[in-house]
């Protein structure tokens, strides 16, 4: 592990936090049913035919500051084509910025794709400005401007009643989230966010710190100045069978978003709530929690809560951290969320890798993919 310079230099550009993130589905009412009574989400706003949009259909999904947009195409577009290549993922990671022309005319002189050139949209609740550029894979980064608007989410789209159906578990805010690329193509995305986004290098691991006795990989973590935006980004490394970046690369046929981490104030509560709610999470040895607090040092929590539920534990120079994984939430094994909860550690789980992946491998193993 590279821990890198943490005094980050100053932003290029005026990003704020992760504004939504929208994932393209097959069927978007019948997932968003799913992300209420499952993950706690409500049901806050709307787009399609109803609203005067004829060619998709998207649910707005939120729970305190982390909202999800779900979209399904309903006549031929590019949403039809990604759906067709990727099966349901992440199309969009927006970023919330008080500037979105700003942020589109600089990204694009410095090298990034236009996808979106900036534009107005406006209803009776007021305006929002948007634009985006393309990222790794088929994914994209929204930038989304704020003006006076005052509505459930976007101009066009429609306010829902109170949700009576979603059951809230305590999730906070968007933590950071992980892209999978290929084949020595991680430099070049990494690359990609401190030339063109202006990030930092946050911390780099190599197949040392991530590996198995059959696989690893290699992840570089990119943030902004506020560290309020993080992108691990990772790649294959050689091992002695197929390692997890290598399936999800096959699966989602390319480079995508392989998961979402969803920071908790109160983990225990959180994940007792997702079990009875249904939501299946990565099953870790037993013997992981035999010499825990030798590893990590006191905590706070019980340690059988946390050996009953699965959770992982780590520390840094600057506190710990609780973390825990789902098991894929789509039929092909790409996407999957993280809990975490921080207590003062910055870092993303060295300490638990091994754990981690040995998991993982044993469901690749069930999958036949190992």
């Amino acid at each position: 592990m590279q821990v890198e310079n943490q005094e980050l230099k100053q932003d290029i550009l005026p990003l704020r936090a992760v504004s939504h993130v929208e994932i393209y589905s097959g069927n978007a009412k019948q997932s968003a049913y799913y992300y209420r009574q499952a993950f706690g989400f409500s049901f806050v706003g709307y787009l399609g035919p109803e609203t005067g949009v004829r060619d998709r259909v998207s649910y707005v999904l939120q729970q305190d500051k982390v909202r999800f947009i779900l979209t399904t195409p309903l006549e031929e577009d590019g949403i039809i084509p990604f759906l067709s290549k990727h099966g349901d993922g992440v199309r969009d990671i927006a970023l919330e910025t008080s500037d979105a022309e700003y942020c589109f005319k600089t990204t694009v002189e410095r090298g990034a794709v236009p996808v979106r050139e900036p534009e107005i949209l406006e209803d009776e609740h007021g305006k929002v400005k948007i634009a985006s550029v393309a990222t790794y894979g088929d994914t994209i980064h929204t930038f989304v401007e704020n003006i006076d608007y005052t509505g459930p989410f976007l101009p066009g789209f429609s306010a829902m009643p109170e949700d009576t159906l979603a059951r809230p578990v305590g999730l906070k805010h968007i933590d950071h989230i992980v892209g999978n690329v290929d084949w020595n193509q991680m430099d070049k995305w990494v690359d990609f966010y401190l030339d063109v986004f202006g990030f930092s290098r946050f911390v780099t691991f190599d197949d040392n710190d991530i590996s198995t006795e059959y696989s690893a990989l290699h992840s570089t973590v990119v943030s902004n100045h506020s560290k309020w935006i993080k992108f691990p980004i990772n790649e294959p490394a050689k091992g002695l069978k197929k390692s997890q970046i290598e399936e999800y690369i096959t699966f989602n046929n390319g480079a995508g978003v392989q998961h979402v981490a969803i920071e908790t104030d109160d983990i225990i509560s959180t994940i007792s709530k997702m079990r009875e709610q249904g939501v299946e999470f990565l099953d870790i040895p037993e013997s992981y929690y035999d010499d825990l607090l030798d590893r990590v040092g006191p905590i706070d929590e019980d340690l059988e809560p946390l050996k009953k539920l699965n959770i992982l534990v780590d520390r840094d120079d600057k506190g710990y951290m609780l973390q825990i994984f789902t098991k894929p939430v789509e039929d092909r094994p790409t996407l999957f969320i993280e809990i975490i909860q921080r207590k003062g550690a910055e870092s993303f789980g060295k300490g638990n890798f091994k754990a981690l992946f040995v998991s993982i491998e044993r469901e690749q193993e069930r999958r036949g993919n190992l």
